[in-house]
Protein backbone atom coordinates (compact mmCIF):
# COMPACT_ATOMS: atom_id res chain seq x y z
CA UNK A 1 0.00 0.00 0.00
CA UNK A 2 1.07 3.30 -1.07
CA UNK A 3 2.26 5.76 1.87
CA UNK A 4 -0.39 8.94 2.59
CA UNK A 5 0.34 11.87 0.38
CA UNK A 6 2.62 14.32 2.47
CA UNK A 7 1.22 18.10 2.53
CA UNK A 8 3.12 20.83 4.30
CA UNK A 9 1.48 24.18 5.56
CA UNK A 10 3.83 27.09 6.57
CA UNK A 11 3.38 30.17 8.70
CA UNK A 12 6.33 32.80 7.95
CA UNK A 13 7.29 36.22 9.35
CA UNK A 14 9.02 37.46 5.74
CA UNK A 15 7.96 38.21 2.13
CA UNK A 16 11.66 36.45 0.97
CA UNK A 17 10.53 33.02 3.00
CA UNK A 18 7.32 33.40 0.96
CA UNK A 19 9.38 32.01 -1.69
CA UNK A 20 12.73 30.55 -0.59
CA UNK A 21 11.21 28.16 2.99
CA UNK A 22 9.27 25.99 -0.27
CA UNK A 23 12.54 25.62 -1.74
CA UNK A 24 14.26 23.96 1.56
CA UNK A 25 10.83 21.65 2.11
CA UNK A 26 11.32 20.54 -1.42
CA UNK A 27 15.34 19.71 -1.09
CA UNK A 28 14.20 17.49 2.06
CA UNK A 29 11.88 16.07 0.72
CA UNK A 30 13.51 14.84 -2.48
CA UNK A 31 16.44 13.85 0.15
CA UNK A 32 13.90 10.94 1.35
CA UNK A 33 12.33 10.46 -2.25
CA UNK A 34 9.53 12.10 -2.06
CA UNK A 35 8.73 13.74 -4.80
CA UNK A 36 5.14 14.57 -4.85
CA UNK A 37 5.00 16.42 -1.95
CA UNK A 38 1.88 19.14 -1.65
CA UNK A 39 4.37 22.36 -0.37
CA UNK A 40 1.22 25.12 0.02
CA UNK A 41 2.13 28.69 -0.20
CA UNK A 42 3.28 29.99 3.39
CA UNK A 43 0.96 32.16 5.29
CA UNK A 44 2.16 35.60 6.21
CA UNK A 45 2.03 36.64 9.44
CA UNK A 46 3.97 39.94 10.91
CA UNK A 47 5.85 38.18 14.12
CA UNK A 48 4.57 40.83 16.65
CA UNK A 49 1.56 39.61 16.08
CA UNK A 50 2.42 35.62 15.48
CA UNK A 51 3.97 35.75 19.12
CA UNK A 52 0.93 37.79 20.90
CA UNK A 53 -2.17 35.43 22.90
CA UNK A 54 -4.19 34.37 19.88
CA UNK A 55 -1.40 35.00 16.77
CA UNK A 56 0.47 31.94 16.68
CA UNK A 57 -3.47 29.54 17.57
CA UNK A 58 -5.28 31.68 14.69
CA UNK A 59 -2.21 30.82 12.15
CA UNK A 60 -2.24 26.98 13.11
CA UNK A 61 -6.00 27.07 12.77
CA UNK A 62 -5.57 28.55 9.15
CA UNK A 63 -3.19 26.36 8.14
CA UNK A 64 -4.45 23.21 9.49
CA UNK A 65 -7.55 23.22 7.53
CA UNK A 66 -5.38 23.00 4.90
CA UNK A 67 -3.97 20.34 5.25
CA UNK A 68 -6.07 16.49 4.66
CA UNK A 69 -6.76 14.55 7.95
CA UNK A 70 -5.38 11.70 6.07
CA UNK A 71 -2.23 13.09 5.09
CA UNK A 72 1.11 12.97 6.18
CA UNK A 73 2.85 16.40 6.98
CA UNK A 74 1.00 19.39 9.10
CA UNK A 75 1.80 22.95 9.65
CA UNK A 76 5.58 24.54 10.00
CA UNK A 77 5.92 28.00 11.55
CA UNK A 78 9.27 29.30 10.82
CA UNK A 79 10.24 32.52 12.32
CA UNK A 80 13.13 34.62 13.12
CA UNK A 81 14.38 34.18 17.17
CA UNK A 82 15.92 38.11 16.94
CA UNK A 83 16.69 38.40 20.63
CA UNK A 84 14.17 35.48 21.78
CA UNK A 85 16.10 32.99 23.05
CA UNK A 86 14.81 29.71 20.49
CA UNK A 87 14.78 27.46 23.59
CA UNK A 88 12.33 29.56 25.53
CA UNK A 89 10.27 30.79 22.89
CA UNK A 90 10.11 27.69 21.11
CA UNK A 91 7.95 25.51 23.30
CA UNK A 92 5.84 28.22 24.26
CA UNK A 93 5.11 28.57 20.66
CA UNK A 94 4.90 25.17 20.18
CA UNK A 95 2.18 24.30 23.24
CA UNK A 96 -0.19 26.91 22.63
CA UNK A 97 -0.23 25.80 18.88
CA UNK A 98 -0.62 22.12 19.43
CA UNK A 99 -3.39 22.91 21.77
CA UNK A 100 -5.02 24.60 19.15
CA UNK A 101 -5.05 21.76 16.58
CA UNK A 102 -3.98 18.44 18.36
CA UNK A 103 -5.55 16.85 15.66
CA UNK A 104 -2.33 17.88 12.58
CA UNK A 105 1.81 17.57 13.57
CA UNK A 106 2.78 20.95 14.44
CA UNK A 107 6.49 22.38 14.77
CA UNK A 108 8.15 25.40 15.42
CA UNK A 109 11.54 27.09 14.39
CA UNK A 110 13.08 29.57 15.28
CA UNK A 111 16.41 30.28 13.04
CA UNK A 112 18.98 31.97 15.32
CA UNK A 113 18.82 34.60 14.80
CA UNK A 114 17.65 35.41 11.32
CA UNK A 115 16.73 33.06 8.58
CA UNK A 116 19.69 34.02 6.91
CA UNK A 117 21.91 32.81 9.16
CA UNK A 118 21.44 29.45 7.76
CA UNK A 119 23.11 30.90 4.82
CA UNK A 120 25.69 32.01 6.69
CA UNK A 121 26.43 28.17 8.19
CA UNK A 122 26.70 27.04 4.62
CA UNK A 123 28.67 30.41 3.41
CA UNK A 124 31.21 27.70 1.35
CA UNK A 125 28.43 26.11 -1.14
CA UNK A 126 27.38 30.01 -1.59
CA UNK A 127 30.51 31.29 -3.00
CA UNK A 128 30.05 32.83 -6.53
CA UNK A 129 26.67 32.70 -6.26
CA UNK A 130 23.97 34.88 -6.72
CA UNK A 131 25.99 38.01 -6.56
CA UNK A 132 28.09 37.10 -3.42
CA UNK A 133 31.88 36.43 -3.48
CA UNK A 134 34.44 33.54 -4.03
CA UNK A 135 35.86 31.81 -1.68
CA UNK A 136 33.37 32.46 1.71
CA UNK A 137 33.80 31.02 5.13
CA UNK A 138 31.40 30.42 7.72
CA UNK A 139 31.46 33.06 10.41
CA UNK A 140 32.39 32.13 13.61
CA UNK A 141 28.99 33.76 15.09
CA UNK A 142 27.07 32.60 12.11
CA UNK A 143 24.22 31.78 15.11
CA UNK A 144 24.72 34.88 17.21
CA UNK A 145 25.15 37.72 14.40
CA UNK A 146 22.28 40.58 14.76
CA UNK A 147 22.56 41.42 10.64
CA UNK A 148 22.94 38.24 8.78
CA UNK A 149 21.54 40.33 5.73
CA UNK A 150 23.85 43.32 6.06
CA UNK A 151 26.84 40.12 6.02
CA UNK A 152 25.55 39.10 2.51
CA UNK A 153 25.37 42.82 1.48
CA UNK A 154 28.96 43.03 2.59
CA UNK A 155 30.34 39.69 0.95
CA UNK A 156 28.60 40.87 -2.61
CA UNK A 157 30.61 41.40 -5.30
CA UNK A 158 28.28 43.37 -7.51
CA UNK A 159 27.92 46.05 -4.72
CA UNK A 160 24.13 45.20 -4.66
CA UNK A 161 22.19 45.15 -1.50
CA UNK A 162 20.78 42.00 -0.41
CA UNK A 163 17.40 41.81 -1.45
CA UNK A 164 15.32 39.21 0.66
CA UNK A 165 12.48 38.88 -1.81
CA UNK A 166 15.22 38.52 -5.04
CA UNK A 167 17.73 36.67 -3.48
CA UNK A 168 16.35 34.32 -0.51
CA UNK A 169 15.12 31.72 -2.42
CA UNK A 170 17.97 31.09 -5.04
CA UNK A 171 20.36 30.75 -1.88
CA UNK A 172 17.87 28.71 -0.31
CA UNK A 173 18.49 26.73 -3.71
CA UNK A 174 22.50 26.53 -3.39
CA UNK A 175 23.32 25.93 -0.06
CA UNK A 176 25.02 22.62 1.06
CA UNK A 177 22.38 21.00 3.55
CA UNK A 178 24.71 18.98 5.37
CA UNK A 179 26.67 22.08 5.84
CA UNK A 180 24.11 24.15 6.85
CA UNK A 181 23.00 21.56 9.78
CA UNK A 182 26.54 21.04 10.85
CA UNK A 183 27.38 24.80 11.80
CA UNK A 184 23.58 25.40 12.48
CA UNK A 185 21.90 24.06 15.45
CA UNK A 186 18.34 26.05 14.55
CA UNK A 187 18.84 24.90 11.00
CA UNK A 188 19.37 20.86 12.22
CA UNK A 189 15.77 21.36 14.65
CA UNK A 190 14.47 22.69 11.28
CA UNK A 191 15.47 19.45 9.30
CA UNK A 192 14.69 17.40 12.39
CA UNK A 193 10.89 18.82 12.68
CA UNK A 194 10.44 18.28 8.93
CA UNK A 195 11.03 14.53 9.48
CA UNK A 196 8.61 15.00 12.54
CA UNK A 197 5.90 15.90 10.12
CA UNK A 198 6.66 13.44 7.62
CA UNK A 199 6.77 10.65 10.19
CA UNK A 200 5.62 11.39 13.65
CA UNK A 201 8.89 10.26 14.80
CA UNK A 202 11.39 13.01 16.26
CA UNK A 203 14.71 12.81 14.92
CA UNK A 204 18.41 12.47 16.97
Amino acid sequence: MNNPRVTIASVVEGEGEISALPVLLRRLMYEVEIWDADILKPFLVDRGKLVRRGGVENAVEIQARRVPADHRGGVLVVIDADDDCPASLGPLLLARAEATRRDRRTAIVLANREFEAWFLASAPSLSGRAGLAEHLEVPADSETRRDCKGWLTHHRRDSVRYRPRVDQAALAHAIDLDLARANSPSFDKFCRDITYLITGKRGE
